[in-house]
């Protein structure tokens, strides 16, 4: 047994304690939080949350090393359920030509970096993000694949992704079926996912399901067959047009929907009544230049349990930082900020199976959390740009403190 932490003080604490299952309605706005409360942290979990005066009085608390986190508000780390950590190189190029109003490059061309580039440098970028991501508060992530165009490009991102799984913080591998993959989903199923299986590199799959892409029928069988080979199921879809993503989520059992852009009454009535988690990717809209972003308060208001995660990758949202996500729900899809912090951090465990463990701030969970240099969460969203991350934590261990700045002395 190791020595105990007490994260001591916090000026709010939000402990994101409340009812099982994906926050929804009005449940998205509890934060539970605790003022002046305290985090009792033994052999990387939870051991007791509550306020100062309880938790520094326990025997257990006596020989404690603390953290002060007096003045600051301490919360669970982030949980990004929906990210893309091997996926080429920056494209600063097309980035420059879309703000002078110019054609993108195609998705296969930015592709074709996955498979050019040595598996090494893939892997050393991804770690360098994930360091990122940890300065930022992320505790938890999921890795997609999808910008691979063979079978060849995908196993070699899913093997990089199997490198990363604690190299700082969870990762949690999802292959994903894109548009533009040689040979479609008949392909992906013959020649990818029995690898994958064989070799547990993934325990989700995704598909693209909207306008331009595979149909109906395809997406349900491919994620029907990749069902029974053992995968969790994960949509992306009413990102370009109106599409049956609703029903094919529901008919295939997948766990969220991505992005949801368009999406109509009836199939928002759809996802509050089977508790479907729409996943929303602000950072994307943001990134492109759009002006539509997914209607968050219609989900919300319907009982849509929602979920925010950054879709980071260098050629539709190249930000991994889930502090400015939250600001772009609150300001761009009305969220508020407390809805925002639920999405971001038990909402998106929920997205990723994984509630029972991480999320939020409860006895016997994994010891994930932030302190933040701000001592009201509202600040989040308030400062957007801008890491108030002051320590991150993941499994009881400080992971990430930053570091005081040295200024010379004033003079007099």
């Amino acid at each position: 047994m190791g020595r105990p932490i007490l994260v001591r003080g916090a000026r709010q604490l939000l402990t994101l304690q409340g009812p099982p299952g994906p926050r929804r309605g009005n449940d998205l706005r509890n934060l539970g939080l605790v003022q002046d409360g305290s985090v009792l942290i033994l052999d990387g979990r939870v051991r007791d949350v509550g306020s100062t005066r309880r938790l520094e009085n326990l025997a257990v608390a006596r020989d404690a090393i603390e953290i002060n986190a007096a003045g600051r508000v301490v919360m669970p780390g982030f949980v990004d359920s929906h990210a893309y950590l091997v996926s080429g190189p920056s494209r600063l190029a097309e980035f420059e030509a879309m703000i002078a109003g110019e054609p993108k490059e195609s998705h296969m061309n930015v592709s074709r970096g996955i498979e050019t580039t040595s598996g090494s440098t893939l892997a050393h970028r991804a770690l360098r993000t994930l360091q990122d991501c940890v300065r930022e508060g992320t505790t938890m992530i999921e890795a997609k694949s999808g910008f691979g165009l063979s079978p060849a490009g995908e196993l070699k991102t899913l093997r990089i992704h199997a490198l990363l799984h604690e190299q700082p913080i969870p990762v949690v591998s999802t292959a994903m079926l894109s548009r533009e993959f040689e040979g479609g989903p008949l392909e992906y199923l013959a020649r990818v996912l029995p690898v994958v299986r064989r070799r547990h590199l993934a325990e989700f799959v995704d598909v693209e399901y909207d306008e331009g892409g595979y149909g109906y029928e395809e997406c349900r069988e491919f994620l029907r067959a990749a069902r029974r080979l053992g995968f969790g199921l994960k949509l992306h879809g009413g990102e370009r047009s109106q599409t049956r993503v609703a029903e094919l989520a529901l008919e295939t059992g997948a766990t969220n929907i991505a992005q949801l852009i368009f999406v109509n009454p009836a199939q928002i009535a759809l996802l509050a009544r089977e508790g479907v988690i729409a996943t929303l990717l602000p950072g994307s809209v943001f990134y492109l230049g759009g002006d539509r972003y997914a209607p968050a308060r219609k989900l919300i208001d319907a009982g849509v349990p929602v979920a925010i995660a950054t879709n980071y990758n260098p050629r539709t949202c190249p930000s991994h930082n889930m502090q400015m996500m939250i600001a772009l729900a609150c300001r761009a899809m009305r969220m508020s900020p407390a809805e925002a912090i639920s999405a971001a951090t038990i909402n998106g465990a929920h997205a990723l199976r994984r509630a029972n463990r991480v999320g939020s701030i409860e006895y016997g969970k994994d010891a994930d959390l932030v302190v933040l240099s701000a001592p009201d969460y509202r600040e989040l969203p308030y400062h957007f740009g801008v890491n108030l991350v002051e320590t991150t934590i993941c499994r009881g261990e400080v992971i990430y403190n930053r570091a005081e700045v040295t200024v010379p002395k004033i003079a007099g």
